[in-house]
Protein backbone atom coordinates (compact mmCIF):
# COMPACT_ATOMS: atom_id res chain seq x y z
CA UNK A 1 0.00 0.00 0.00
CA UNK A 2 1.39 3.38 -1.04
CA UNK A 3 1.74 5.69 1.92
CA UNK A 4 1.34 9.47 2.06
CA UNK A 5 3.66 12.22 3.27
CA UNK A 6 1.08 14.71 4.51
CA UNK A 7 0.45 15.53 8.15
CA UNK A 8 -2.03 18.28 7.30
CA UNK A 9 -5.02 15.86 7.23
CA UNK A 10 -4.07 14.68 10.72
CA UNK A 11 -3.95 18.23 12.03
CA UNK A 12 -7.24 19.04 10.26
CA UNK A 13 -9.17 16.11 11.74
CA UNK A 14 -7.62 16.68 15.15
CA UNK A 15 -8.59 20.35 15.08
CA UNK A 16 -12.15 19.58 14.00
CA UNK A 17 -12.70 16.87 16.61
CA UNK A 18 -11.02 18.86 19.40
CA UNK A 19 -12.78 22.15 18.77
CA UNK A 20 -16.07 20.36 18.43
CA UNK A 21 -15.87 19.57 22.16
CA UNK A 22 -13.49 22.27 23.47
CA UNK A 23 -16.23 24.91 23.91
CA UNK A 24 -18.47 22.17 25.33
CA UNK A 25 -16.03 21.15 28.05
CA UNK A 26 -16.14 24.47 29.89
CA UNK A 27 -19.89 24.74 29.34
CA UNK A 28 -20.48 21.22 30.66
CA UNK A 29 -18.34 21.87 33.75
CA UNK A 30 -20.05 25.23 34.23
CA UNK A 31 -23.55 23.71 34.07
CA UNK A 32 -22.70 20.83 36.40
CA UNK A 33 -21.16 23.23 38.92
CA UNK A 34 -24.20 25.49 38.62
CA UNK A 35 -26.48 22.58 39.50
CA UNK A 36 -24.26 21.48 42.41
CA UNK A 37 -23.71 24.93 43.91
CA UNK A 38 -27.14 26.51 43.40
CA UNK A 39 -29.33 23.39 43.68
CA UNK A 40 -31.21 24.57 40.60
CA UNK A 41 -31.25 23.78 36.91
CA UNK A 42 -29.05 25.82 34.62
CA UNK A 43 -30.98 28.73 33.01
CA UNK A 44 -31.08 27.95 29.29
CA UNK A 45 -31.38 31.11 27.19
CA UNK A 46 -32.13 31.87 23.56
CA UNK A 47 -29.78 33.61 21.11
CA UNK A 48 -29.88 36.77 23.24
CA UNK A 49 -26.78 37.77 25.15
CA UNK A 50 -28.76 39.49 27.94
CA UNK A 51 -28.80 38.08 31.45
CA UNK A 52 -32.14 37.34 33.03
CA UNK A 53 -33.40 40.43 34.85
CA UNK A 54 -35.13 38.54 37.66
CA UNK A 55 -33.49 38.04 41.06
CA UNK A 56 -30.73 40.41 40.02
CA UNK A 57 -28.47 40.49 43.07
CA UNK A 58 -29.00 36.83 43.90
CA UNK A 59 -28.24 35.72 40.36
CA UNK A 60 -25.16 37.93 40.19
CA UNK A 61 -23.86 36.26 43.35
CA UNK A 62 -24.56 32.82 41.85
CA UNK A 63 -22.70 33.72 38.64
CA UNK A 64 -19.67 34.88 40.62
CA UNK A 65 -19.64 31.73 42.74
CA UNK A 66 -19.90 29.41 39.74
CA UNK A 67 -17.33 31.46 37.80
CA UNK A 68 -14.87 31.10 40.66
CA UNK A 69 -15.48 27.36 40.98
CA UNK A 70 -15.17 26.79 37.22
CA UNK A 71 -11.88 28.68 36.98
CA UNK A 72 -10.47 26.70 39.94
CA UNK A 73 -11.61 23.45 38.30
CA UNK A 74 -9.64 24.49 35.21
CA UNK A 75 -6.65 25.24 37.46
CA UNK A 76 -6.74 21.77 39.06
CA UNK A 77 -7.05 20.10 35.67
CA UNK A 78 -3.97 21.88 34.35
CA UNK A 79 -1.89 21.19 37.44
CA UNK A 80 -2.57 17.44 37.39
CA UNK A 81 -1.88 17.05 33.66
CA UNK A 82 1.05 19.43 33.25
CA UNK A 83 4.06 17.43 34.49
CA UNK A 84 3.30 14.10 32.72
CA UNK A 85 2.60 15.91 29.46
CA UNK A 86 5.83 17.89 29.67
CA UNK A 87 7.98 14.83 30.33
CA UNK A 88 6.40 12.80 27.55
CA UNK A 89 6.68 15.70 25.10
CA UNK A 90 10.38 16.23 25.74
CA UNK A 91 11.32 12.54 25.58
CA UNK A 92 9.12 11.38 22.70
CA UNK A 93 9.70 14.26 20.28
CA UNK A 94 13.47 14.25 20.88
CA UNK A 95 13.53 10.46 20.56
CA UNK A 96 11.92 10.78 17.13
CA UNK A 97 15.36 11.78 15.75
CA UNK A 98 16.36 8.16 16.36
CA UNK A 99 13.12 6.20 15.85
CA UNK A 100 10.99 8.27 13.49
CA UNK A 101 8.27 10.91 13.76
CA UNK A 102 5.10 8.82 13.68
CA UNK A 103 5.30 7.81 17.33
CA UNK A 104 5.08 11.50 18.33
CA UNK A 105 1.75 11.75 16.50
CA UNK A 106 0.23 8.38 17.41
CA UNK A 107 0.62 8.65 21.19
CA UNK A 108 -1.17 12.02 21.59
CA UNK A 109 -4.00 10.80 19.36
CA UNK A 110 -4.48 7.82 21.69
CA UNK A 111 -4.49 10.14 24.70
CA UNK A 112 -7.01 12.46 23.07
CA UNK A 113 -9.30 9.53 22.29
CA UNK A 114 -9.09 8.36 25.92
CA UNK A 115 -9.90 11.88 27.14
CA UNK A 116 -12.94 12.25 24.87
CA UNK A 117 -14.33 8.83 25.78
CA UNK A 118 -13.93 9.73 29.46
CA UNK A 119 -15.96 12.89 28.95
CA UNK A 120 -18.60 10.86 27.14
CA UNK A 121 -18.79 8.40 30.06
CA UNK A 122 -19.05 11.17 32.67
CA UNK A 123 -21.75 12.95 30.66
CA UNK A 124 -23.75 9.86 29.72
CA UNK A 125 -23.74 8.20 33.15
CA UNK A 126 -23.63 11.51 35.10
CA UNK A 127 -20.56 10.40 37.01
CA UNK A 128 -18.65 12.52 39.51
CA UNK A 129 -17.40 15.65 37.77
CA UNK A 130 -13.94 15.41 39.29
CA UNK A 131 -13.30 12.17 37.40
CA UNK A 132 -12.54 14.50 34.48
CA UNK A 133 -9.39 15.58 36.30
CA UNK A 134 -8.33 11.92 36.52
CA UNK A 135 -9.07 11.49 32.81
CA UNK A 136 -6.96 14.55 32.02
CA UNK A 137 -4.06 13.08 34.01
CA UNK A 138 -4.30 9.70 32.24
CA UNK A 139 -4.46 11.26 28.78
CA UNK A 140 -1.44 13.45 29.59
CA UNK A 141 0.64 10.28 29.99
CA UNK A 142 0.40 9.95 26.20
CA UNK A 143 1.52 13.52 25.62
CA UNK A 144 -0.74 16.30 24.42
CA UNK A 145 -1.41 18.62 21.54
CA UNK A 146 2.10 20.09 21.84
CA UNK A 147 3.59 16.60 21.48
CA UNK A 148 1.61 16.03 18.30
CA UNK A 149 2.41 19.45 16.87
CA UNK A 150 6.07 19.01 17.76
CA UNK A 151 6.07 15.77 15.79
CA UNK A 152 4.20 17.36 12.87
CA UNK A 153 6.59 20.33 12.66
CA UNK A 154 9.58 17.97 12.84
CA UNK A 155 7.96 15.97 10.04
CA UNK A 156 7.59 19.11 7.92
CA UNK A 157 11.18 20.12 8.65
CA UNK A 158 12.29 16.70 7.36
CA UNK A 159 10.32 17.12 4.14
CA UNK A 160 11.26 20.76 3.31
CA UNK A 161 14.67 21.83 2.06
CA UNK A 162 13.87 25.46 1.32
CA UNK A 163 13.59 27.86 4.26
CA UNK A 164 10.70 29.90 2.85
CA UNK A 165 8.80 26.74 1.95
CA UNK A 166 9.25 25.57 5.52
CA UNK A 167 7.87 28.84 6.90
CA UNK A 168 4.81 28.80 4.65
CA UNK A 169 4.04 25.14 5.26
CA UNK A 170 4.31 25.57 9.04
CA UNK A 171 2.00 28.57 8.76
CA UNK A 172 -0.28 26.37 6.67
CA UNK A 173 -0.59 23.94 9.57
CA UNK A 174 -1.76 26.80 11.79
CA UNK A 175 -4.22 27.85 9.06
CA UNK A 176 -5.64 24.31 8.86
CA UNK A 177 -6.17 24.39 12.62
CA UNK A 178 -8.05 27.66 12.32
CA UNK A 179 -10.17 26.65 9.34
CA UNK A 180 -11.36 23.29 10.66
CA UNK A 181 -11.74 24.44 14.25
CA UNK A 182 -13.87 27.33 13.00
CA UNK A 183 -16.20 24.97 11.16
CA UNK A 184 -16.43 22.79 14.28
CA UNK A 185 -17.08 25.74 16.58
CA UNK A 186 -19.99 27.02 14.49
CA UNK A 187 -21.71 23.64 14.58
CA UNK A 188 -21.07 23.04 18.29
CA UNK A 189 -23.79 25.33 19.64
CA UNK A 190 -26.49 23.94 17.36
CA UNK A 191 -25.30 20.38 18.00
CA UNK A 192 -25.51 20.95 21.77
CA UNK A 193 -28.97 22.50 21.61
CA UNK A 194 -30.33 19.74 19.34
CA UNK A 195 -28.71 16.65 20.87
CA UNK A 196 -27.20 17.56 24.24
CA UNK A 197 -23.62 16.83 25.27
CA UNK A 198 -23.42 13.10 24.56
CA UNK A 199 -23.65 13.11 20.76
CA UNK A 200 -20.93 15.75 20.21
CA UNK A 201 -18.55 13.78 22.46
CA UNK A 202 -19.32 10.56 20.58
CA UNK A 203 -18.88 12.22 17.18
CA UNK A 204 -15.54 13.66 18.24
CA UNK A 205 -14.38 10.22 19.43
CA UNK A 206 -15.25 8.70 16.04
CA UNK A 207 -13.24 11.36 14.18
CA UNK A 208 -10.27 10.81 16.49
CA UNK A 209 -10.40 7.06 15.87
CA UNK A 210 -10.37 7.65 12.10
CA UNK A 211 -7.42 10.01 12.55
CA UNK A 212 -5.51 7.40 14.53
CA UNK A 213 -6.09 4.76 11.85
CA UNK A 214 -4.90 7.13 9.10
CA UNK A 215 -1.70 7.87 11.03
CA UNK A 216 -0.93 4.23 11.70
CA UNK A 217 -1.72 2.75 8.28
CA UNK A 218 -1.44 5.55 5.69
CA UNK A 219 1.16 8.07 6.90
CA UNK A 220 4.67 7.39 5.68
CA UNK A 221 7.63 7.81 8.00
CA UNK A 222 9.61 10.95 7.15
CA UNK A 223 12.81 9.95 8.91
CA UNK A 224 14.40 6.68 7.88
CA UNK A 225 15.84 4.89 10.89
CA UNK A 226 19.37 3.64 10.43
CA UNK A 227 19.97 0.03 11.46
CA UNK A 228 16.44 -0.51 12.79
CA UNK A 229 17.28 -4.07 13.84
CA UNK A 230 20.22 -3.07 15.97
CA UNK A 231 19.84 -3.77 19.66
CA UNK A 232 20.38 -0.71 21.80
CA UNK A 233 20.08 -0.71 25.54
CA UNK A 234 17.69 1.69 27.18
CA UNK A 235 20.55 3.40 28.95
CA UNK A 236 22.42 4.02 25.69
CA UNK A 237 19.24 5.23 24.00
CA UNK A 238 18.53 7.71 26.78
CA UNK A 239 22.15 8.85 26.75
CA UNK A 240 21.94 9.48 23.02
CA UNK A 241 18.65 11.30 23.51
CA UNK A 242 20.09 13.65 26.14
CA UNK A 243 23.17 14.20 24.01
CA UNK A 244 20.98 15.20 21.07
CA UNK A 245 19.14 17.78 23.20
CA UNK A 246 22.42 19.09 24.57
CA UNK A 247 23.90 19.31 21.08
CA UNK A 248 21.43 21.91 19.84
CA UNK A 249 22.55 24.33 22.56
CA UNK A 250 26.31 23.73 22.61
CA UNK A 251 27.00 22.43 19.11
CA UNK A 252 27.32 25.81 17.43
CA UNK A 253 29.03 29.11 17.95
CA UNK A 254 28.41 31.28 21.00
CA UNK A 255 26.28 33.72 19.04
CA UNK A 256 24.21 30.93 17.53
CA UNK A 257 23.55 29.39 20.93
CA UNK A 258 22.57 32.76 22.40
CA UNK A 259 20.31 33.43 19.42
CA UNK A 260 18.57 30.06 19.79
CA UNK A 261 18.11 30.53 23.54
CA UNK A 262 16.72 34.03 22.97
CA UNK A 263 14.24 32.82 20.36
CA UNK A 264 12.99 30.02 22.61
CA UNK A 265 12.59 32.47 25.51
CA UNK A 266 10.60 34.95 23.38
CA UNK A 267 8.47 32.11 22.01
CA UNK A 268 7.72 30.84 25.53
CA UNK A 269 6.83 34.25 26.96
CA UNK A 270 4.49 34.99 24.06
CA UNK A 271 2.85 31.59 24.45
CA UNK A 272 2.33 32.27 28.16
CA UNK A 273 0.55 35.56 27.49
CA UNK A 274 -1.44 34.25 24.52
CA UNK A 275 -2.69 30.95 25.95
CA UNK A 276 -3.17 32.25 29.47
CA UNK A 277 -5.04 35.38 28.47
CA UNK A 278 -7.35 33.79 25.93
CA UNK A 279 -8.14 30.74 28.08
CA UNK A 280 -10.67 32.73 30.11
CA UNK A 281 -12.70 33.97 27.13
CA UNK A 282 -15.49 31.38 27.44
CA UNK A 283 -15.95 31.96 31.17
CA UNK A 284 -15.96 35.72 30.52
CA UNK A 285 -18.71 35.24 27.92
CA UNK A 286 -20.78 33.13 30.31
CA UNK A 287 -20.54 35.78 33.03
CA UNK A 288 -22.61 38.94 33.45
CA UNK A 289 -23.33 41.23 31.66
CA UNK A 290 -22.89 39.03 28.54
CA UNK A 291 -24.40 35.68 29.67
CA UNK A 292 -23.91 34.19 26.22
CA UNK A 293 -25.88 31.14 25.12
CA UNK A 294 -24.24 28.09 23.55
CA UNK A 295 -25.11 29.45 20.09
CA UNK A 296 -23.28 32.73 20.64
CA UNK A 297 -20.32 30.93 22.22
CA UNK A 298 -20.10 28.76 19.11
CA UNK A 299 -20.11 31.80 16.83
CA UNK A 300 -17.55 33.53 19.00
CA UNK A 301 -15.23 30.52 18.98
CA UNK A 302 -15.59 30.17 15.21
CA UNK A 303 -14.80 33.85 14.70
CA UNK A 304 -11.72 33.51 16.91
CA UNK A 305 -10.40 30.67 14.76
CA UNK A 306 -10.43 32.90 11.67
CA UNK A 307 -7.34 34.48 13.25
CA UNK A 308 -5.42 31.40 12.07
CA UNK A 309 -6.52 32.02 8.47
CA UNK A 310 -5.75 35.75 8.47
CA UNK A 311 -2.41 35.06 10.16
CA UNK A 312 -1.52 32.54 7.44
CA UNK A 313 -2.33 35.14 4.80
CA UNK A 314 -0.25 37.65 6.74
CA UNK A 315 2.75 35.31 6.90
CA UNK A 316 2.46 34.46 3.19
CA UNK A 317 2.38 38.12 2.16
CA UNK A 318 4.48 39.92 4.77
CA UNK A 319 7.34 37.38 4.78
CA UNK A 320 7.99 38.28 1.13
CA UNK A 321 8.77 41.91 1.86
CA UNK A 322 9.56 42.19 5.59
CA UNK A 323 12.18 40.58 7.87
CA UNK A 324 10.94 37.79 10.10
CA UNK A 325 11.52 39.88 13.22
CA UNK A 326 9.16 42.59 11.94
CA UNK A 327 6.49 40.00 11.09
CA UNK A 328 6.73 38.63 14.64
CA UNK A 329 6.50 42.16 16.08
CA UNK A 330 3.33 42.90 14.12
CA UNK A 331 1.74 39.70 15.41
CA UNK A 332 2.58 40.47 19.03
CA UNK A 333 1.15 43.99 18.74
CA UNK A 334 -1.98 42.47 17.22
CA UNK A 335 -2.49 40.18 20.23
CA UNK A 336 -1.87 42.85 22.85
CA UNK A 337 -4.26 45.33 21.21
CA UNK A 338 -6.99 42.67 21.00
CA UNK A 339 -6.58 41.76 24.67
CA UNK A 340 -6.92 45.39 25.72
CA UNK A 341 -10.05 45.63 23.57
CA UNK A 342 -11.74 42.59 25.18
CA UNK A 343 -10.89 43.81 28.69
CA UNK A 344 -13.41 46.62 28.22
CA UNK A 345 -15.98 44.71 26.13
CA UNK A 346 -19.37 44.69 27.84
CA UNK A 347 -21.72 44.03 24.89
CA UNK A 348 -22.13 41.25 22.35
CA UNK A 349 -21.05 43.52 19.50
CA UNK A 350 -17.86 44.49 21.30
CA UNK A 351 -17.07 40.83 22.01
CA UNK A 352 -17.35 40.02 18.32
CA UNK A 353 -15.36 43.07 17.21
CA UNK A 354 -12.33 42.40 19.45
CA UNK A 355 -11.28 39.67 17.01
CA UNK A 356 -10.52 42.32 14.36
CA UNK A 357 -7.36 43.78 15.97
CA UNK A 358 -6.26 40.21 16.77
CA UNK A 359 -6.39 39.00 13.17
CA UNK A 360 -2.58 38.64 12.95
CA UNK A 361 -1.94 37.33 16.48
CA UNK A 362 -0.93 33.81 15.39
CA UNK A 363 1.82 34.98 13.01
CA UNK A 364 4.67 34.83 15.56
CA UNK A 365 4.28 31.08 16.14
CA UNK A 366 5.07 29.65 12.66
CA UNK A 367 7.60 32.38 11.88
CA UNK A 368 9.56 31.79 15.08
CA UNK A 369 9.42 28.00 14.63
CA UNK A 370 10.91 28.44 11.18
CA UNK A 371 13.55 30.84 12.51
CA UNK A 372 14.62 28.30 15.13
CA UNK A 373 14.54 25.46 12.64
CA UNK A 374 16.97 27.30 10.36
CA UNK A 375 19.44 27.78 13.22
CA UNK A 376 20.09 24.06 13.90
CA UNK A 377 21.15 21.24 11.61
CA UNK A 378 18.62 18.99 9.95
CA UNK A 379 19.66 15.98 12.04
CA UNK A 380 18.69 17.87 15.22
CA UNK A 381 15.19 18.97 14.19
CA UNK A 382 13.50 16.46 16.51
CA UNK A 383 15.55 17.58 19.50
CA UNK A 384 14.82 21.21 18.68
CA UNK A 385 11.08 20.77 18.34
CA UNK A 386 11.06 18.63 21.47
CA UNK A 387 12.49 21.58 23.39
CA UNK A 388 10.13 24.00 21.64
CA UNK A 389 7.11 21.77 22.31
CA UNK A 390 8.26 21.28 25.91
CA UNK A 391 8.56 25.03 26.49
CA UNK A 392 5.30 25.70 24.65
CA UNK A 393 3.47 23.11 26.73
CA UNK A 394 5.08 24.38 29.94
CA UNK A 395 4.20 27.99 29.13
CA UNK A 396 0.66 27.06 28.13
CA UNK A 397 -0.04 25.00 31.23
CA UNK A 398 1.49 27.52 33.62
CA UNK A 399 -0.35 30.29 31.81
CA UNK A 400 -3.67 28.48 32.12
CA UNK A 401 -3.05 27.76 35.80
CA UNK A 402 -1.91 31.30 36.63
CA UNK A 403 -4.68 33.05 34.73
CA UNK A 404 -7.32 30.68 36.09
CA UNK A 405 -6.20 31.60 39.59
CA UNK A 406 -6.07 35.32 38.77
CA UNK A 407 -9.52 35.20 37.17
CA UNK A 408 -10.98 33.44 40.21
CA UNK A 409 -9.52 36.14 42.44
CA UNK A 410 -10.54 39.16 40.35
CA UNK A 411 -13.84 38.07 38.78
CA UNK A 412 -15.89 39.69 41.57
CA UNK A 413 -14.48 43.21 41.11
CA UNK A 414 -13.12 43.29 37.52
CA UNK A 415 -13.34 40.20 35.21
CA UNK A 416 -11.35 41.95 32.46
CA UNK A 417 -8.22 42.26 34.61
CA UNK A 418 -6.76 39.00 33.27
CA UNK A 419 -6.82 40.34 29.71
CA UNK A 420 -5.07 43.57 30.69
CA UNK A 421 -2.46 41.50 32.54
CA UNK A 422 -1.84 39.33 29.46
CA UNK A 423 -1.55 42.41 27.23
CA UNK A 424 0.98 43.92 29.63
CA UNK A 425 3.07 40.74 29.61
CA UNK A 426 3.36 40.96 25.81
CA UNK A 427 5.64 43.97 26.31
CA UNK A 428 8.46 41.69 27.55
CA UNK A 429 8.89 39.56 24.37
CA UNK A 430 8.36 42.68 22.23
CA UNK A 431 11.31 44.38 23.93
CA UNK A 432 13.44 41.24 23.64
CA UNK A 433 12.93 41.16 19.87
CA UNK A 434 15.42 44.01 19.51
CA UNK A 435 18.17 41.66 20.72
CA UNK A 436 17.48 39.20 17.90
CA UNK A 437 18.86 41.58 15.27
CA UNK A 438 21.91 42.18 17.42
CA UNK A 439 22.77 38.48 17.56
CA UNK A 440 21.91 38.18 13.89
CA UNK A 441 24.51 40.76 12.99
CA UNK A 442 27.09 39.06 15.19
CA UNK A 443 26.29 35.69 13.66
CA UNK A 444 26.70 37.05 10.13
CA UNK A 445 30.30 37.97 10.97
CA UNK A 446 31.15 34.35 11.78
CA UNK A 447 33.67 33.00 9.33
CA UNK A 448 32.61 29.39 9.91
CA UNK A 449 29.85 28.44 7.43
CA UNK A 450 26.46 27.48 8.86
CA UNK A 451 25.17 24.09 7.93
CA UNK A 452 21.63 22.88 7.47
CA UNK A 453 21.68 19.10 7.48
CA UNK A 454 24.55 18.19 5.16
CA UNK A 455 24.49 21.30 3.00
CA UNK A 456 25.68 24.87 3.45
CA UNK A 457 22.90 27.37 3.92
CA UNK A 458 22.42 29.65 0.97
CA UNK A 459 21.70 33.37 1.36
CA UNK A 460 17.98 32.60 1.01
CA UNK A 461 18.21 30.16 3.92
CA UNK A 462 20.07 32.44 6.33
CA UNK A 463 19.45 31.66 9.99
CA UNK A 464 17.34 34.76 10.45
CA UNK A 465 15.74 36.41 7.47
Amino acid sequence: MKKLHYVEPIVAIYAFSSFMIFPLVQQYVYRRLWQDLTNSSYPVSDNSSRCAPTNGSNQTSQHEEVQRAASLFSLYTELFSMIPSLIVTLIVVAYSDQRGRKITIILPLIGSLVYTLSFLAVSFFELNLYLLIVASFVSSLFGGIMTMLGGCFSYIADMCEDGKQKTVRMAGVDMVIGLLSGVASISTGYFLRAAGFNWPFLTSAIFQLVNLLYTIFFLAESRVVENPTAEVSRGMAMQKLLKGIQQIFVGGSRNRNCLLGLLITIFSLYTFADMGGLSMITLYELNEPLCWSEILIGYGSALSTTVFITSFAGVSLLSRCLPDVVVVLIGMLSLSSGLVFVAFAKTTLMMFLFRIPMMLAVMPFPVMRSMMSKVVSKSDQGALFACVAFMESLSSNIGLAVFSSVYATTVAWYPGFTFLLAASLCIIPIMMLSLVNLFKEEESRETEPLLSGDRTISPDDAPIA
